[in-house]
């Protein structure tokens, strides 16, 4: 008889299968409607993501508070999320028209509302992947609030530690910390942290703004606050998804609107039977690549190309930046800001009202029609195969588009390489899924050789969030022979989407072309180099240009 193998799994199958228990939770949660994170309803969310263990959240499983991770969540939260005990997800359901003043998160592009000290309101209408995103960013700020209370709360009746005290003194204060005040503060939050007191102080100015310096101090406070009336009190905090959010997701509402919008537009302006590109880019980098050259030359006399758009991408260049647009906009430029809740700004090209001479691509060649570029900022995770999906449909549902390429540059993790380096990939694997997409990509890495950049070719995987991953499951998929060079967030949503269009629902020509390029914005498997070690800075300006050049070249059939 044959002996049973003792079967263990590996940390990548236990990873992946963390990932996949999160995501069935999440959606679970969804249609329960409600549920309280620190509560039995949010058990399996946080033993996931605590077996999960991502990059972004560093010692997450571990007794101390993780410093870099949570300046990576406060930035994608609203300010005073973490004073309030119910958060309410909700739809647009017409907040903008009230008192209510909307917070924006730095770094998420989502409106939420504060409707009173205990509760904040925060309005998805990204799809999915904004519901991942934010649950997953809470579930690991509660993990670290009672981290806090561990260490402070003495006992059940609710005495706490010394060094609890004084952060409460320092926090009361209503006037900016002096020097040694904040010093004191920070040594007795250093303590709390289970952090060493340079720890703190290195990080504790990121937290902070011109308005409220000492941030860091209020966040560490209110975490922890909470987290003892959970115990001491039984005030769970909870989480709610509002009865017309649950009504509404998936059904495509507002990326409906913003394709509509589109095309009004283009019917209005003449222009729906021209030969089409989609781009979805930022909104600088395909009017800088046209206009700028020619608009700043001599403001910038004998100055590289890039060296004119890193001046560009500068924070403080507003006037070059509105130099350009002007030019732009007297020259085919069409400007259509978001007002469908999508949060994914417009910009459209008529090709025939630019004085190609006068532009960087003077040899640009066109057929009898010149073409109409659509170019839409980035989506977010499934919003991707929403916007797509809808842009590509018919007008009117008789009218069909004559979308000849449908070009993607995005920002991606690299996993091997570093930060501004290139990637080109041949297919898109769904993580969590067995789902993969092949596909014909007409950029190839050649044509990026030469430019002091390094360029891999391969596949990419499709991830549901950019804070699920960790290093054992990217390794695999790395050094496995699925080969994947980097992961993103929508690749395959808008491949899956074009794919639909063109060879089931034959909405678009058969033949659409399709361009993928994308650049490094970090390397999670490299300790330091994840998404939380902060931003691309100039870096990411070289790889971005040459990319939409790469894509424009290629649209107007220069050699």
């Amino acid at each position: 008889m044959k002996e049973t193998k003792n079967i263990s799994r590996s940390r990548a199958q236990e990873s992946s299968a963390a990932i996949e228990k999160m995501y069935i939770t999440m959606r679970h949660l969804f249609n329960r409607g409600f549920y309280k994170p620190m509560g039995i309803s949010g058990d399996t969310l946080r033993e996931a993501l605590l077996a999960l263990r991502p990059e972004i959240y560093g010692n997450i499983a571990e007794e101390k508070v993780e410093l870099n991770g949570l300046l990576y969540v406060i930035e994608r939260l609203p300010m005073g999320i973490e004073e309030c005990r119910f958060i309410n997800l909700t739809s647009d359901e017409g907040y903008s028209r009230s008192h209510f003043k909307a917070i924006v998160p730095p770094k998420r592009r989502r409106n939420c509302y504060r409707i009173d000290e205990e509760q904040m309101n925060v309005e998805i209408t990204r799809g999915r992947s904004d519901i991942y995103d934010i649950l997953t960013h809470l579930t690991f700020i509660f993990i670290e609030s009672h981290k806090i209370r561990n260490r402070v709360l003495l006992d059940d009746a609710g005495e706490v530690s010394r060094d609890w005290m004084k952060l409460e003194q320092a926090v009361s204060q209503t006037k900016k910390l002096s020097l040694i005040d904040k010093e004191k503060a920070i040594s007795h939050a250093a303590n709390i942290l289970g952090r060493t007191f340079e720890d703190v102080l290195n990080i504790y100015d990121a937290f902070g703004s011109e308005a409220a310096p000492d941030r860091f101090l209020q966040i560490i406070f209110w975490l922890g606050k909470l987290a003892i009336e959970e115990i001491v009190s039984n005030k769970k905090r909870t989480i709610t998804f509002s009865p017309i959010l649950r009504e509404r997701l998936g059904h495509h509402i507002h990326g409906e609107i913003w394709a509509t919008n589109i095309k009004e537009v283009l019917k209005e302006k003449g222009l729906l039977d021209r030969p089409i590109h989609v781009i979805s880019a930022n909104m600088h980098s395909v009017m800088n690549s046209i206009f700028a050259t020619t608009v700043l030359k001599t403001q910038f006399k004998d100055k590289s190309d890039f060296f004119i758009y890193e001046e560009l991408s500068k924070s403080g260049a507003h006037e070059v930046r509105n130099k350009v647009e002007e030019v732009a906009l007297k020259h085919g430029m069409i400007s259509l800001p978001d007002t469908s809740g999508t949060n994914i700004d417009v910009q459209i090209f008529d090709t025939s009202k630019v004085d190609w001479a006068k532009s960087s691509f003077p040899s640009a060649k066109f057929g009898d029609k010149e073409p109409v570029l659509i170019v839409m900022d980035y989506a977010f995770g499934e919003q991707a195969y929403e916007t797509i999906d809808e842009l590509l449909k018919p007008f009117k549902k008789d009218i069909l588009l004559n979308v000849e390429s449908v070009s993607i540059m995005g920002k991606a993790g690299i996993l091997e390489g570093g930060k501004g380096d290139i990637m080109i990939p041949n297919a898109h694997i769904n993580e969590g899924t067995a789902d993969n997409y092949f596909f014909e990509n007409e950029l190839t890495a050649d044509m990026f050789e030469g430019n002091d950049i390094a360029v891999f070719a391969g596949a990419m995987v499709t991830v549901l969030g950019t804070s699920l991953q960790n290093r054992d499951l990217l390794k695999f998929f790395h050094e496995s022979t699925w080969g994947v060079i980097g992961l993103e967030m929508e690749g395959s949503y808008y491949q899956k989407a074009i794919q639909s269009a063109s060879k089931i629902r034959k909405s678009v020509p058969h033949d659409i072309k399709v361009r993928y390029a994308y650049y490094a914005s970090d390397n999670p498997l490299e300790t330091g180099s994840t998404l939380a070690s902060g931003g691309l800075g100039t870096t990411g300006v070289k790889p971005t240009y040459l990319i939409t050049i790469k894509i424009l070249e290629q649209i107007f059939n220069v050699k």
